[in-house]
């Protein structure tokens, strides 16, 4: 990330209306982000390789490359919290954006205090609830009392170093997909529901916001390597998620 902890945090604006632009990094400069605004997905692509951002808006009808498309590329070295914004609300877009890599999708018009909500839930990723211990996944500490690795057949979590891997080979997740998998494998026993999954991840309680979790596990879910044979999550029909039972 391109900030460091106590640093100023950096957020890329990529919106081609210039009265929409000025709003968003109006708004995101009085939550304390160093902002720069650019007008299309190449320029944003470009600021995003050279700036290194914590938080990337994107819009999804952008000229040239359209946001989907940006995202995409920026995904390929950047792991920025990404929240599309668009004045389109047609569910696939949503589903592609997300599938894309974004975090989080906010429909235009949109409410000011709803894009702060979000920006500062994604900031805080609380961690709620007991450990609760279970033969299907350990938790180590290495290098210190406060570093935290899960354990769960071969998956491994570095929590604190922010890593994963299955077989010692490190897998390239979002922070999101990271915080998913993390929520996880803490309570590998516990079926999560997806509003449950919405408050300790996104930190939300809007339920129409479902379709968030399932998206991203579906990308967790492919990133893992999960096949016919092999699976680490298990769908708990009409409940939720929770590990699959290695044994």
């Amino acid at each position: 990330m391109g900030s460091v902890s106590g640093a100023e945090r950096q957020a890329l604006v990529v919106e081609d209306d210039e009265d929409i632009r000025s709003l968003i990094e109006f708004t995101l400069s009085t939550q304390g982000f160093a902002v720069t605004a650019v007008g299309s997905g190449m320029e944003g692509v470009d600021h995003a390789r050279e700036r290194d951002p914590d938080l990337v808006t994107l819009d999804l009808g952008l000229p040239g490359i359209d946001g989907i498309e940006t995202c995409r590329r920026i995904r390929e070295f950047s792991d920025a919290y990404v929240v599309m914004i668009t004045a389109r609300d047609e569910q696939i877009d949503r589903l592609i954006g997300l599938e894309t890599g974004a975090d989080d999708f906010i429909s235009k018009p949109f409410d000011v205090h709803e894009l702060k909500a979000r920006v500062n839930a994604m900031f805080r990723r609380p961690r709620r609830g007991p450990d609760v211990p279970t033969p299907l996944a350990q938790t180590a500490r290495a290098n210190g009392a406060d570093h935290e690795v899960l354990q769960h057949g071969p998956l491994r979590v570095d929590v604190d170093g922010r890593r994963a891997f299955r077989d010692r080979q490190e897998l390239t997740l979002t922070r999101t997909e990271f915080d998913l998998l993390t929520e996880l494998m803490r309570t590998p026993a516990r079926v999560w529901t997806r509003e449950a999954l919405l408050r300790s991840v996104w930190d939300t309680e809007w339920a129409s916001d479902t379709h968030l979790v399932e998206v991203h596990i579906g990308n967790l879910r492919r990133k893992l390597g999960e096949d016919k044979t092999t699976k680490f999550v298990r769908t708990v029909r009409g409940v939720g998620y929770r590990m699959e039972s290695l044994a």
